[in-house]
């Protein structure tokens, strides 16, 4: 067994430029995200919206209802979003007579799946091959 010597390891130059390039690297996949780390304001608008839509949303959906679109979150994020945003614009639109309800919540649920409903089609693109009967391959 070979032991392992100290000139086997890089020096303590190189762990700073690694930390430098690192630093660097992290500074542009942040700024290439928008990271809202940065701006407090925009972090606090967020955090203001998520709020208003949680009240709202707990005023519109019964405790069944609420789970159940909780749980839907976890499994598809865009599907609750995009349930969410059709209760909230129910409600502010007084289209909503009271509490919705678990069952209520699935027959808005098969609405949006309907209509984000994705087709798959198949198109098969033939090519002409310039193959001529007279020859045969062996």
């Amino acid at each position: 067994m070979r032991m392992r010597l100290f000139r086997d390891r890089p020096s303590a130059m190189a762990d700073e430029e690694l930390a430098a390039l690192r630093q660097q690297r992290l500074a542009e996949l942040q700024a290439k995200h928008g990271d809202t780390a940065a701006d407090p304001s925009q972090q606090e608008a967020k955090q203001r919206e998520a709020e208003i839509r949680n009240t709202i949303l707990a005023q519109v959906l019964d405790q069944a209802a609420r789970a159940r679109l909780s749980n839907l979150a976890l499994v598809k994020p865009d599907k609750a979003k995009a349930v969410e945003n059709y209760l909230i614009q129910m409600a502010r639109f007084g289209q909503l007579p009271g509490k919705v309800s678990e069952q209520g919540l699935i027959e808005i649920l098969e609405k949006v799946s309907q209509q984000t409903e994705k087709k798959t089609t198949v198109k098969f693109n033939r090519r002409k091959v310039l193959d001529s009967d007279e020859e045969d391959d062996y």
